[in-house]
């Protein structure tokens, strides 16, 4: 697998980032250490997870399998989510971020943390204040890279100018969702990480499994009907009838080429300048190695306007919609 610079870090990933939101929870221990020697054999190196994830779960047992060759992987978590009954045990205050690190690393039983994202934007704590609190856990050595994860691109701008102001260590990954039917991070997400030099790590590739065609009337892989079906956030995230329609367009697009579905729409994700990786996830082995064969996918930049032209493109930032009409025509 290839490798790809992670913004200005200097440090290189692979184009793929694993998720492992389903360790413990979707996935047993038996199946999630499956699917790591699957990554790890594929020539993936970097990691995300979450203290949110399986309560703690997740991140116990990725650290359980990177015993031995921790060194070689990049490994990004993230937190803002409650913690427990104390009331400050939540957002991205300094008190809750350090202590939130400290939970996060006894819990993967390493020293550090390549990259910490603030996972949410936190409307209670100011920028300032989330800012520093990265400051305090880089300066402390318990996280090398600060990072933010569903910040828009004023709040993430916001910060830069602070940590540049302060000389503070730089945000230096951002982590939106992009993917074909959730395309609002082309509009001022992904150029303004652009223009600051910073890693993109999307997440929901495949918009929860919509793009795989399985709730257009095709045979779920798993019982259960997947996460659109079981997850009330999804279905509320994916609920609008036209992001349907044009997952059914995409899924008939791709059998009319010969493509596989979901190798083919992290592909696309991909294949947008300003991303470094997508992330990929998956609750078995079978599952997985679709998301896996999106490296094998050759999105040239004509069949990657084709299938935008699937979807709609989100307006443009100054709502003049005659300017990008004319663009494009």
């Amino acid at each position: 697998m290839k490798t790809k610079l992670l913004g200005r870090t200097g440090i290189s990933v692979s184009e793929l980032c694993f998720g492992t939101m389903s360790f413990g929870s979707d996935a047993d221990e038996a199946t999630s250490a499956a699917m790591y020697r699957s990554v790890r054999e594929a020539g993936i190196n970097f990691f995300d997870t979450a203290d949110e994830y399986s309560k703690g779960k997740s991140e116990e047992i990725l650290g359980r399998l990177i015993k031995g060759h921790r060194d070689e992987l990049v490994i990004a978590s993230k937190c803002n989510s409650q913690q427990g009954p104390d009331v400050n045990a939540r957002g991205t205050s300094r008190r809750h971020v350090v202590r939130a690190v400290e939970a996060s690393l006894k819990r993967l039983g390493t020293d550090r943390l390549d990259i910490l994202f603030l996972h949410r934007y936190d409307a209670l704590t100011p920028i300032e204040e989330s800012m520093r609190a990265l400051e305090d856990v880089v300066r402390a050595g318990k996280v090398i890279y600060p990072a933010v994860s569903n910040w828009s691109a004023w709040q993430t701008q916001r910060g830069l100018d602070i940590q540049e102001r302060s000389d503070w260590a730089r945000l230096q990954v951002i982590q939106p969702m992009y993917n074909l039917v959730k395309r609002q991070a082309e509009v001022e997400i992904l150029p303004m990480a652009e223009a600051n030099g910073i890693g993109v790590i999307p997440y929901s590739p495949a918009a929860a499994g919509l793009l795989s065609g399985k709730y257009l009337g095709q045979a779920p892989k798993e019982q259960g009907g997947g996460r659109l079906k079981t997850n009330k956030m999804y279905e509320a995230r994916y609920s609008d009838a036209w992001m349907f329609e044009a997952a059914e367009e995409y899924v008939a697009f791709c059998k009319e080429r010969g493509l596989h579905p979901v190798s083919t729409a992290i592909a696309w994700v991909g294949a947008h300048p300003a991303v470094t990786a997508p992330i990929i996830g998956a609750r078995n082995t079978d599952q997985l190695n679709d998301s896996l064969n999106a490296i094998k996918v050759d999105m040239t930049p004509s069949l990657r306007a084709e299938i935008a032209e699937l979807s709609r493109t989100p307006p443009p930032a100054t709502d003049r919609l005659e300017e990008q009409k004319a663009a494009r025509a």
